[in-house]
């Protein structure tokens, strides 16, 4: 009778579900707006404090660092205290790291900051995705995952536009010491510390949303996890989940990562690991940290690389809405296909146009939004909904924690070496270098990653043990 009750009050929310979805995705934002915002302060860091090049790929790569350490630790923290509370953690440190570094004294201060944020970043960069594959149904997971992926490309194009609006407007006299300090004689405080307005956004909204209902059903609180489904997909959907769900809890082991390790596993954990380090070593990161510079050794004037690196930003906006729109209708693997290959073809195009000096005109700009537009949609979006969906649910917040490791250490390597790999190789060997590194991902695609398109997590669950059957 209580159940009955509960369920003429409890309506299916299409509101709902996407304001949550959005609410966790904002951790994306903030991702991709510390992620980009270092582009536009490298070369004023660089002049206010007299770096060498080992220290500005210190002072880029350093926040990188901080996300290793927070992936490390959000993975055991999600699963034993759940999803939101870690989430929360991260709107802290993204708090305190924009605040920091905007008042920071010396470098030192700046550094210890920027490790801050980075620990911000890695949690969230795992528990954000991590939540929203849990929260979303099926049919709508790779959707929704991918508006994780779209909130971190508006967060990359905000920063540009913020970065290049606060350089044009530097001159400017500022009533008050510390204003002028910040916004006039060292502009860079204003861009790191712009990203406290979100973080304070992202810190309150996720007071407002419920807990993942999958992490609900793991520690018993079936009657919560129910209502919370009910909500976003409606009693049939809900009560098959939780039918699924049962019978699934009672074959599966819980909570120890070496399940990961078992031969039934294998295959996830090839993807897990592979996936998210060559999303990386692809150089995306070497445009956006280091676009203005790229940009310049074209031919571009510092004022004309930022806003081609705001070009670069809405570009990533926009096609990432392909994913959106088609990666639960075409799937997983004909993104990834695509996708990969046109970044490949664009990645050795633009490493013969700086080899044979066609440096006028527009066709640099025009290959990199080429790369750009195909991460969009491939790889960017498609790599956050396979490894939030691939790993069994029993150890899934430890395994993407894995995962997203992989992720920050190829970014780590990138960040630190692409301005040696600039200086000592040149542009041309640096882009060929990214292709070369890009490429196993077609290999990885065709042949480990499944078709996991309108699938439930359970049902991905089964697959790897029928496939493992089959052997």
């Amino acid at each position: 009778m209580i159940r009955q009750e509960q369920h003429t009050v409890i309506k299916k929310s299409n509101s709902y579900l996407y304001l949550v979805c959005l609410v966790a995705a904002l951790g994306g934002f903030l991702f991709g707006f510390d992620t980009a915002v270092i582009s536009g302060t490298i070369s004023l860091v660089t002049k206010d404090f007299g770096l060498n090049a080992i220290s500005e790929g210190w002072f880029v790569s350093c926040a990188l660092l901080g996300c290793i350490i927070g992936v490390i630790i959000s993975g055991k923290l999600s699963d034993k205290f759940g999803r939101k509370i870690v989430l929360i953690l991260s709107a802290f440190l993204f708090l305190a790291s924009a605040l920091g570094c905007m008042y920071a004294g010396d470098f030192s201060t700046l550094i210890a900051f920027r490790l801050i944020g980075g620990i911000g970043i890695g949690v969230a960069s795992m528990v954000s995705p991590l939540y929203i594959s849990e929260f979303a149904p099926s049919r709508l997971r790779g959707t929704m995952v991918s508006l994780y992926q779209l909130a971190l490309t508006i967060g990359i194009v905000t920063a540009y536009f913020t970065n290049a609006y606060l350089a044009n407007h530097s001159g400017e006299n500022f009533s008050g010491a510390d204003a002028e300090k910040i916004f006039s004689q060292e502009v860079w405080r204003a861009m790191l510390g712009l990203g406290a307005l979100p973080a304070l956004i992202f810190l309150i909204s996720l007071f407002l949303v419920p807990e993942s209902p999958r992490w609900l059903l793991f520690r018993g609180k079936k009657d919560q996890a129910e209502k919370i489904l009910i909500k976003i997909d409606g009693e049939a959907a809900a009560r098959k989940e939780l039918d699924v769900f049962a019978n699934q809890n009672t074959t599966n082991e819980e909570g120890s990562l070496s399940t990961l390790f078992k031969p039934v596993y294998r295959k996830a954990l090839w993807i897990g690991l592979l996936l998210p380090f060559l999303s990386q070593v692809c150089g995306i990161n070497a445009v956006i940290y280091y676009g203005p510079r790229i940009l310049e050794q074209a031919g571009f004037t510092l004022n004309n690389a930022l806003g081609g690196q705001v070009t670069i930003g809405l570009v990533n906006v926009v096609f990432t809405f392909v994913a959106i729109f088609t990666v639960d209708k075409w799937g997983r693997k004909p993104l990834l296909y695509v996708g990969i290959g046109g970044a490949v073809i664009s990645l050795l195009i633009i490493g013969l146009l700086f080899h044979f000096g066609m440096l006028s005109g527009p066709w640099i700009l025009i290959f990199i939004l080429a790369f750009i537009a195909c991460f969009a949609f491939s790889f960017g979006p498609v790599c956050w909904v396979v490894i939030g969906e691939i790993f069994p649910n029993g150890i899934r917040g430890k395994a993407m924690s894995l995962a997203t490791l992989t992720l920050w250490i190829g970014n780590f390597f990138v960040g630190q070496l692409t301005p040696v790999m600039l200086q000592g190789l040149g542009s041309s060997w640096t882009f060929w270098i990214f292709a070369i590194c890009c490429s196993p991902a077609l290999y990885l695609t065709w042949k480990l990653i499944p078709e996991t398109k309108g699938r439930s997590l359970e049902e991905i669950d089964a697959y790897w043990q029928e496939d493992h059957l089959k052997k």
